[in-house]
């Protein structure tokens, strides 16, 4: 399907012609879980339980293959260890790639249209708190869309009061008590942000700051599903951090993080 054919078609069609399509190649029908993996968070596909198919999302309709350095290009079916299955979207498509709002929610709308009842959705940030050290992971309860859209069309209201499961960040508490929470807030990108930008940020009540997951969060509560929301803190925001920012860094953060926070990842999905 091609980026005009994608955005003449309407998105639960698509979605639903992406979960057939997953259905097929995967030989199951539905799946329990979905888990968008960001920057670090790759190896924890690896940790949930066995791969029993692997695809690459490009030639999944309505998908396409990243353009960020560090994102994986495909589409996993994972049995849990608990016996759940869970479909690890590794291509998420970022508002800044200039290919709508539509194509940033598919991977989220697909993995409803596959069953899914659950949300995992983590990222790589900035923090403005100065506690949290590159490599800290943090619990999102609750978000601030700066993107200046949203991914619902025409009347569509829905209810955002309780959007990041307060059950789910229990659990979480359960595996690893120490883990704070914060409100993320969602920039276009892909510039990062600058130090006003980020002080404009703290004042209205972030304490994270990045380029994903909040319109994929609003997504996901329209259709029906619990959403969990986990950030890793790759560097202190522009104007806290003593240095420039980087995608090198973010990366190497990342990379330097993964085992632990991705063990961590895999231990919560376990109590799901």
């Amino acid at each position: 399907m091609s980026n005009t054919e994608f955005l003449n078609t309407d998105p639960f069609d698509a979605a639903r012609a992406a979960a057939d399509y997953i259905a097929e190649e995967t030989g199951f029908d539905s799946h329990d879980v979905a888990l968008v993996l960001g920057s670090g968070w790759g190896e924890a596909a690896d940790l949930i339980g066995e791969t029993t198919a692997t695809l690459s999302a490009a030639e999944v309709p309505g998908f396409s293959a990243p353009s960020v350095v560090g994102h994986v290009g495909t589409i996993r079916s994972v049995l849990t260890k608990e016996g759940k299955r869970a479909l690890v979207l590794g291509a998420r498509t970022h508002y800044y790639e200039g290919k709508g709002v539509r194509a940033v929610v598919h991977g989220v709308r697909t993995a409803a249209a596959a069953g899914c009842k659950t949300l995992v959705l983590t990222n790589g940030c900035g923090g403005l708190n100065e506690d949290w050290a590159p490599g800290t992971p943090v619990l999102i309860s609750d978000h601030i869309n700066l993107t200046a859209t949203s991914p619902l069309e025409g009347a569509t209201f829905v209810d955002l009061t309780d959007l990041y499961s307060s059950r789910i960040r229990d659990l979480a508490r359960q595996v690893d008590s120490s883990l704070d929470q914060g409100v993320y807030a969602q920039f276009t990108g892909p510039h990062y942000e600058t130090p006003a930008e980020v002080q404009y940020a703290k004042r209205i009540g972030a304490d994270l700051v990045g380029m994903s997951t909040a319109l994929e969060a609003i997504a996901g509560r329209h259709a029906g599903m619990e959403v969990f929301g986990i950030s890793l803190v790759t560097n202190l925001a522009a104007g806290i951090s003593p240095v420039p920012l980087s995608h090198e860094e973010v990366l190497e953060a990342g990379h330097a993080a993964g085992p632990r926070i991705s063990k961590l990842l895999a231990e919560i999905i376990a109590k799901l």
